[in-house]
């Protein structure tokens, strides 16, 4: 490996690559400048499928079989469930994996928490700590040119559909934010939507600024393209006022005001509202006709005591802001009727909880969603929607690629 001089140098040169090339060829072209510098015969990037399920490989650079030369997205899916990359994924830890006379390097290709993918390399010999710490940052590296990247082709959303999307569910994904995780100092908030076969009008969505942390959930009544629609005029309306800098009670008054002129007298949308203030984990709710959220504290699992409002576009009324404190270790849990159902009925939601609190939000959220599908048998009357947040203090930092957070030091 060259001296650390050089590798800032060829860290450069790389992203120089990545940017001269067509959005299409960026992966491929990182991918070749990083098996030259390492001496890798194979170079891939394995991308997570919607589902959860499976890994795809997405490029392939080297020696190999002719289905991975970096030009049939979708050529290979591996499944995720008991395998090495699952390890990877969840756990967010690389691995080094003797591969018959060579090493198999699985890196975690990740964004403020956000798991996008697999960093795969194939190396003669079982790399150096200099090297796998020079794989990392390359793999952090690589993430951003997949977010940079993604904004100008199709190519890594088609690669990631492991079945057709209808037209409702092409909207509902839309409404959605385009990482379903994000990790700040003081909070950890991860969302999963698991849809069901004829889509309906679940939504989460998220924001942070230097004051609050917002978050939403809601519920469109009705199913397929019809509550697709009213999903993304209620969104919009959020949005859009929370844009404004606006309060959640302004927020929820306007997107209540805007249905009530613009939907059928018969459509609604359930919903919650949450924002806290990153200071002192002052917590506001609006609460519109929508399951009241979870809490786990000190290892135990309850529902919070929350008055309901009615849904939106239901009648012209003022939304009651509801206020509630977290302390460091809160785990808050927000859900859709998708969970409450007959069908879903096999679902504790709150031994979940408990059973999995040393587990990061994104494992909680996609847990939840396997187990809906496996107590209705893949069967889903009405979309499932979890939120997580997990609250860890105003005085909490992260680690520099997404380790888990801690109290900052106190100065002596």
């Amino acid at each position: 490996m060259p001296d650390p001089e050089d590798d800032r140098l060829n860290l450069r040169r790389l992203l120089a690559a990545v940017e001269a090339a067509p959005p299409i060829d960026a992966v491929d072209v990182l991918a070749t400048e990083l098996a030259a510098m390492v001496g890798a015969s194979h170079v891939s990037l394995l991308i997570s499928n919607f589902s959860g399920t499976a890994v795809v490989r997405l490029s392939h650079v080297g020696s190999g079989p002719s289905l991975r030369d970096g030009h049939n997205e979708r050529g290979e899916s591996l499944s995720l469930p008991d395998s090495v990359y699952q390890s990877v994924l969840l756990r967010q830890v690389l691995e080094v994996v003797p591969d018959g006379d060579r090493w198999l390097v699985l890196i975690p290709v990740t964004e403020r928490g956000d798991a996008i993918g697999i960093l795969e390399l194939s190396l003669a010999q079982q790399p150096d700590t200099e090297t796998v710490g020079y794989l990392v940052a390359a793999a952090h590296a690589l993430a951003y040119v997949l977010i940079a990247s993604r904004r100008h082709t199709d190519l890594f959303e088609w690669a990631q559909r492991d079945v057709p999307f209808s037209i409702a569910a092409e909207i509902q994904r839309r409404l959605l934010p385009s990482a379903y995780t994000a990790e700040g100092g003081s909070f950890t908030i991860a969302g999963w939507l698991e849809p069901a076969h004829t889509a309906g009008g679940d939504t989460f969505d998220y924001s942070v600024d230097r004051e609050y942390l917002y978050a939403s959930i809601t519920d469109a009544m009705g199913h397929s393209t019809e509550a697709a629609l009213l999903a993304t005029f209620a969104v919009g309306s959020l949005r859009n006022t929370r844009r404004r800098l606006a309060s959640l009670a302004e927020q929820a008054d306007a997107a209540n005001a805007g249905l009530l002129a613009h939907a059928r007298p018969d459509q609604f949308v359930t919903g919650q509202l949450v924002r806290i203030r990153l200071a002192d984990a002052r917590m506001e709710l609006v609460n519109a006709g929508h399951p009241p959220p979870y809490l786990l504290r000190d290892g135990t699992a309850t529902t919070v005591d929350l008055a309901s409002d009615l849904p939106f576009g239901v009648e012209p009324l003022p939304y009651r802001v509801q206020t509630f404190d977290m302390r460091p270790g809160d785990r808050l849990l927000l859900v859709t009727d998708g969970y409450l159902e007959r069908n879903t009925a096999e679902v504790d939601v709150e031994q979940t909880l408990m059973a999995t609190a040393d587990r990061h939000p994104r494992q909680i959220v996609r847990e939840l969603g396997g187990n809906v599908l496996t107590a209705t048998g893949g069967r889903l009357q009405d979309d499932a929607t979890a939120v997580c947040i997990d609250w860890y203090g105003p005085d909490a930092v992260r680690d520099a690629f997404g380790g888990a957070s801690r109290a900052r030091a106190t100065p002596a």
